[in-house]
């Protein structure tokens, strides 16, 4: 008796299997990678209430990139979950950034100070500009130099996953921005405390200081808390206004890439010259001389038609002159401006914010490759060691000035 009822409950799994077989269900193609995202969001969680100092996001990325590169997970991570994690890593990002707004009020922005406002402006200008400038001098690869002076100028990882949807970057440059600034801002941590006496500066300086330098709300926090809560309502408020400078800096650089793709829809070319795929394909040619240039060109051909696809791609569509979610951290920072949300309202979207984020940064941190990485990392490196120099140099100067 027992054993037909086994045989009769195999028929019926059988059975079962066969009839989602025929209607053609199957889970999401995310549904694998956002499954894995929570799983890393739940352990960063737990490193972080082990060990307070160790900012929820900055875990997020670190287990990320482990979890890229642990033998049981690497397939897992590569395959099956990639394409969830590469959804976390733009789509919950945006929903972070728009719950980022709550954050921010213009009465907090008006306290602060005009003189302390044009300090930041004048921070944030100067790392941007220096580093997207050295970082192209360097010859970093795609949009490494962009995203890399958007991470350092306004708010880290937050700001990288901002721009990069507009300017449609590749994957990879996205995940060594976030490595390379949240390492950055992972060592500020440590580093600034230590320098607050010898450069002379008491709590408050200090943590306008910090503000002004640091990358990542978490990690600002946990530097500036050192100091004490002087120190630590100073650097969170002027970190909130170099926060605030995103929404511009996206619009812009939106503005950008619209004035791009028409001057390529009106010419045919990208800026820099090259010809718009299949130009040269037309061009008469003798066959023997077709033949010889081909191999004396292949390299440059390669980057062209690399070139012109993205050209392609971009006249298909055309980013909007502000992205939605930057609309939608204006409308929540002007909701906020209005007092009319409760406390509690505000402590349950930090943490719904503080939450997206980190499956965010986890499934962007599955992304960098060490390997890949370490074939330019010297360059990366020296780069985040310059702009690192030049936020610190010139927030410490801008502090002096206004104190």
């Amino acid at each position: 008796m027992t054993l037909t009822a086994a045989r009769g409950r195999a028929r019926q799994a059988r059975k079962s299997r066969q009839a989602r077989q025929a209607t053609g269900w199957r889970p999401p193609a995310t549904a694998y990678g956002l499954g894995l995202a929570a799983a890393g969001v739940a352990a960063a969680w737990t490193v972080h209430r082990l060990f307070p100092a160790v900012p929820l996001l900055t875990a997020a990325v670190v287990l990320g990139i482990v979890a890229a590169h642990l033998p049981g997970a690497r397939g897992l991570v590569r395959g099956v979950c990639r394409a969830g994690l590469s959804f976390a890593g733009k789509r919950l990002m945006r929903l972070g950034i728009v719950l980022l707004g709550l954050k921010l009020s213009l009465d907090d922005v008006l306290g602060l100070g005009w003189a302390t406002v044009a300090m930041v402006l004048g921070v944030v200008a100067a790392t941007f500009c220096g580093t997207w400038w050295l970082g192209r001098r360097m010859g970093l690869r795609g949009d490494q130099p962009l995203l890399i002076a958007t991470g350092y100028s306004i708010c880290g990882a937050s700001a990288i996953g901002a721009v990069s949807e507009v300017s449609d970057s590749d994957e990879r440059d996205v995940a060594t921005s976030v490595a390379l600034v949240t390492l950055c801002g992972t060592l500020a941590i440590a580093v600034l405390p230590l320098l607050q006496h010898p450069l002379g500066l008491d709590d408050a300086a200090f943590g306008r200081w910090v503000g002004a330098s640091v990358h990542d709300v978490g990690q600002v926090v946990a530097t500036a808390q050192t100091a004490g809560p002087a120190a630590l309502g100073d650097a969170v408020l002027v970190k909130l206004v170099r926060v605030a400078l995103l929404a511009p800096l996206v619009a812009a650089l939106a503005t950008a890439v619209r004035v791009r793709v028409r001057g390529v829809r009106a010419t045919g070319t990208e800026a820099d010259g090259s010809e718009a795929v299949g130009t040269r394909a037309t061009e008469p040619r003798a066959e023997g001389t077709r033949a010889a240039e081909s191999r004396a060109v292949e390299p440059r051909a390669e980057g062209a038609r690399a070139v012109g696809a993205r050209a392609e791609g971009a006249t298909r569509r055309r980013p909007p002159l502000v992205p939605l979610f930057v609309l939608g951290f204006l409308a929540m920072t002007a909701l906020r401006s209005t007092g009319i949300l409760a406390t509690a309202a505000l402590d349950a979207a930090a943490t719904a914010q503080e939450l997206l984020l980190a499956a965010a940064l986890f499934g962007l941190g599955s992304a960098v490759h060490l390997p890949s990485l370490s074939r330019t990392g010297a360059r990366v490196a020296a780069l985040g060691l310059c702009a690192w120099v030049v936020i610190a140099g010139a927030s410490y100067g801008g502090v002096l000035l206004t104190t």
